[in-house]
Order: C-alpha cells, then structure tokens, then sequence
C-alpha cells in the first residue's frame, strides 16, 4: 500500500513522531525509510499533518464504544471526500480499517498534535470529531470519555470543548455555551462573546489547511451566528 494521491507530498511534522510510527507500521516501512532516524519537522501545519492527525483520531474515538457502526465509516467517508476528494478518500478506507485493529497512542499523538498544530485547526479537528460521535445520533460516555481526553492533551479549554459539543449535543443552554458565555450574561455581553467567537472560529483561521477545509470549517461559524441569533430572538434585542 502506498499515500500516493492521498498524502500528495504535503507531510511536514507528521512525517515523523508518534503519528509517523503509527502509519509506518501499517504500511510495513517507516515513512521516512528504515535507515533515517524519526525527527519532528518544523513549519506550519499542511493538508496532509492534518489528514494523518484526522484519520488516527476518528479511529481512536470509533474504536472507543466498540461497535464500529456504518454510520461512523459512512460519516468518515463522506467527510474526507468532501475535505479530500474522492481519491484520498479511497486510499484512506484501508488505512482506517488497520487503524481499528492497533492499539493507538492517543497521548503522545495528541502531544504531537498540540506541539505543531495551531489552536485553530485543533478546534476544526474537534468539530470533525464530534461530528463522528453524533453520527448515529447518540452520543455514547465512552465517546465522551476519550474527547475529552484528547481535548486535555491537546490543551482544549473547558469552554471551547463545550462549545463545540453544543452545537452537536444541544440542550437548554446550548446557544450560551456554543458562546461560551452563561445566560445570566448582560446584552452587552452576548454582543462581545459573539464578535469574539466569530472571529475564533473563523473560516479563515485554517486557510492553510485548504478550501475543502475552510468550507468545513464554516460549520461552525454559521452555528455561532445561529447560536446569536437564537439569543438575539428569546431577548428581543436589536
């Protein structure tokens, strides 16, 4: 088996460490040959770090309730054709189903994670992941139990965890935690949490990562302006 299309030649610190390892072992070669040492690389993060990071993570949280549902390949699926494309989404498949039998090192990859991927495309990562725990409409403790592990790993506040999870668990609050605020906030604060997290979850935060992803990425922006407009409504505010 071979990245090929799917990894195109973009890799930087994912070409070693941890995740390196991981993909190395299932591709029977390290990814960097078998005569050099694994090193970390330095520079922004490409589509293809954030594919690895991607892939190993989704496995770790299907792996978590052990059931391996079609909802959840058919959400992985779709969601690296709609961030990748057809043909890295064909190369990835088998890669995710080798993932689902190894033990994955979800502490040092999310260190990796968090030693190279800035707070933006973490926060894009998250939102991709939940979406996978909410593919069949249930979110399960054991789903629970691992992102926010890997949230405390990748050094995920509190508060961006349970924004991120408001807009796919909601609840009566779901609109002031997707704002990260409570609803004993004044007006005046509802306004300053909105333009605050309109611009944290911007689409053009992760434009390094992609169109593909910056579209995905629009998710979330949308669900804030939505979150606001909620708030703006029940209040009766102009």
């Amino acid at each position: 088996m071979k990245f090929g299309k799917w990894i195109g030649g973009a890799l930087g610190w994912a070409f070693g460490g941890p995740l390196g390892a991981l993909f190395g072992f299932i591709l029977g070669a390290a990814l960097d040959g078998p005569s050099k040492p694994r090193q970390y690389k330095t520079g922004p993060t490409t589509q293809g770090d954030f594919k690895l990071a991607l892939l190993a993570l989704m496995a770790a949280v299907m792996k978590a309730d052990k059931k391996h549902l079609k909802s959840e390949l058919n959400y992985i699926k779709d969601t690296f054709t709609q961030l990748f494309g057809y043909a890295s989404t064909k190369e990835a498949m088998p890669m995710l189903k080798q993932l689902l039998k190894q033990e994955i090192p979800v502490r040092d990859i999310c260190y990796q994670i968090k030693r190279h991927m800035d707070h933006s495309a973490r926060l894009e990562l998250f939102h991709l992941l939940f979406g996978l725990a909410m593919a069949d409409n249930h979110y399960d403790p054991s789903e629970d139990a691992i992102l926010r592990r890997m949230a405390g790993y990748m050094n995920i506040s509190d508060k961006d965890f349970a924004s991120i999870k408001a807009m796919f668990v909601p609840d009566t609050d779901s609109a002031y935690k997707i704002l990260e605020i409570s609803s004993n906030a004044t007006d005046e604060e509802v306004r300053k949490a909105y333009r605050r997290m309109a611009m944290k979850y911007h689409p053009d935060k992760v434009a390094h990562l992609g169109e593909d992803v910056v579209n995905s990425a629009n998710e979330k922006f949308q669900a804030v302006n939505k979150a606001y407009e909620s708030i703006k409504k029940q209040r009766g505010m102009s």
